[in-house]
């Protein structure tokens, strides 16, 4: 369950400090000249509400082309996202999980997640202050925004300040309900839960039908058999997959023969707050049902996913597998975490969107249930360098890590004059230049399984992978290697070099310059 590649990393609580950022605040003259406007003025500006709170802004809320520009900062820090503007390029970075947008002072275009995204209005610099629009943002980081004509005001609503609007009326309607130990909680449920074991991966799942088990996206993805063990060690083998969600990593399977588990009731309405005690049970590292207790450390919500991190200890294997509310109420299907963290950071998805995915299922989807097309086909042996061009652009175009996600461009397949098969490709090079190092494990482990992965559907080939950072600059940057800067014309220079360097056939090497 804990994968490197896990795509729906926390919050980042920093972007590098001081790094190439200019400061952010408004110059000291401006706020004084900001205080001196008359009652007159300030009745006539636009208001800024966020979650319910009415801001008071440094700088005024501005207007072009018919759009509203807030002050970078403070809207942003007032939603509870990591934003920064890098001076030299005057790219404004904007952070919130999985979600990195970043958009050029004057320039109506802006990234997001990789794609580009044509603005209305562009973000400007007023007063040394950077304004973004407020609409475009917000929307982005999945926030409602609304126009307030009678109070002159936008009013603005996180995806988590709504959230707790509709948890408090769900638990309204809750019945009050007994707590339960964990050993409560085991005699309940521990043999609704299984291990699954696939030709590819070992998880855990959780009966919800005569014949159904829920567990991971990931867990079935690229299986072409798979087989469910009961905590008596009865075996269950799996006719295929009845319906997936794959961007909340689900996925409902069909077992060949009705079993004997009783079901556990997913459902809308469940308890589920910070700070409350829960129950997991699952099978790490191939360690059947293993039961671990903590609590919820925290609610999140990205990109259309409701997750509940906790602090039950979990493993390798653990996907798939059940989170129980104090109340034994089923509340999440635990789904990733981080490696190499004292702090037991786990991550579940929201037993809602299983709810959801129920609802779906016909009888004609539970009849037709069969495995799905595997990602990666079984061999590239005499497949076009185009094809094995666009497999790399297609799945390994970017990969989730603890800090965020990494995009990779620029992919190319080439066999070069002593046969090897060379795949390249460049890193995201802010993304590099902030978070390399505290990812450097994650990256190595991402560019090995490419390799092994290549190695599997190319046997007889020696492959190298070799992933560059590249960046134009407006002065010519020292301390490099000959070579890796190049004048371009025009007064930039272009840094570029290897940052990992993997080879594979018999035996692996690996290097990264992070």
């Amino acid at each position: 369950m804990k994968r490197s590649t896990w795509y729906k990393a926390a919050v980042c609580t920093m972007l590098a400090a001081g790094l190439l950022f200019a400061p952010l605040a408004a110059t000291g003259s401006y706020a004084h000249a900001a205080s001196a406007k008359t009652a007159s003025q300030q009745s006539q500006e636009l208001a800024l509400w966020v979650d319910g709170k009415k801001m008071t802004l440094s700088s005024p809320i501005v207007k072009e082309n018919g759009a509203a520009l807030a002050p970078m900062k403070e809207l942003l820090d007032a939603m509870g996202v990591v934003s920064a503007l890098e001076s030299k390029t005057g790219t404004i970075i904007v952070r919130d999980g999985g979600l990195t947008l970043s958009m050029a002072v004057g320039k109506k275009e802006a990234i997001v997640n990789g794609n580009t995204v044509v603005l209305a209005t562009p973000a400007i610099l007023k007063n040394g202050v950077p304004y973004v629009p407020v609409r475009f943002v917000a929307e982005q980081l999945e926030a409602s925004v609304e126009w307030d004509s009678a109070a002159n005001a936008i009013k603005i609503e996180t995806w988590s300040y709504q959230g707790e609007d509709e948890l408090g009326e769900e638990e309204g309607n809750l019945p009050d309900l007994p707590k339960l130990s964990a050993n409560d909680i085991v005699n309940l449920y521990d043999g609704s839960v299984v291990m699954i074991m696939t030709n590819k991966a070992q998880g855990s799942g959780i009966a919800v039908g005569e014949d159904l088990i829920l567990t991971n996206y990931h867990v079935i993805a690229d299986a072409a058999s798979a087989t469910a063990y009961d905590i008596y060690s009865d075996e269950m083998k799996v006719k295929g997959v009845v319906a997936v969600n794959e961007a909340a990593d689900l996925a409902i399977i069909r077992t060949e023969k009705p079993h004997d588990l009783m079901p556990v009731e997913v459902g809308y309405a469940f308890e589920a707050n910070k700070g409350d005690r829960v129950v997991a049970i699952g099978s790490p590292l191939g360690l059947q049902n293993t039961v671990s207790d903590g609590l919820i450390s925290n609610l999140s919500y990205d990109a259309g996913v409701s997750w509940i991190q906790f602090n039950a200890p979990t493993d390798h294997g653990s996907s798939g597998g059940a989170l129980f509310n104090e109340y034994g109420q089923f509340i999440g299907i635990t789904s990733a975490g981080y490696d190499n963290s004292l702090a037991d950071l786990n991550f579940a998805v929201s037993a809602f969107h299983a709810a959801m995915l129920m609802d779906q299922v016909t009888d004609k989807m539970v009849k037709d249930a069969e495995f799905l097309e595997p990602i990666f086909p079984e061999t590239l042996v005499g497949a076009p360098l185009s094809d094995i061009q666009k497999l790399l652009e297609k799945e390994f175009s970017s990969v989730a890590t603890s800090e965020g996600v990494a995009e990779f461009t620029k992919w190319e397949a080439k066999r070069d004059s002593e046969g090897w098969l060379v795949l390249t490709a460049n890193i995201d090079p802010l993304f590099y230049l902030y978070y390399a190092k505290q990812v450097e494990d994650e990256l190595r482990f991402w560019t090995v399984l490419l390799g092994q992965e290549f190695h599997r559907m190319l046997p007889d080939d020696k492959i190298q992978v070799l992933i560059s950072f590249e960046r134009d600059y407006g002065f010519q940057p020292r301390g490099f290697a000959q070579g890796e800067v190049t004048f371009i014309g025009e007064g930039k220079w272009r840094v570029k070099h290897t940052v990992i360097d993997m080879q594979l056939k018999d035996q692996m090497y690996i290097r990264t310059r992070i």
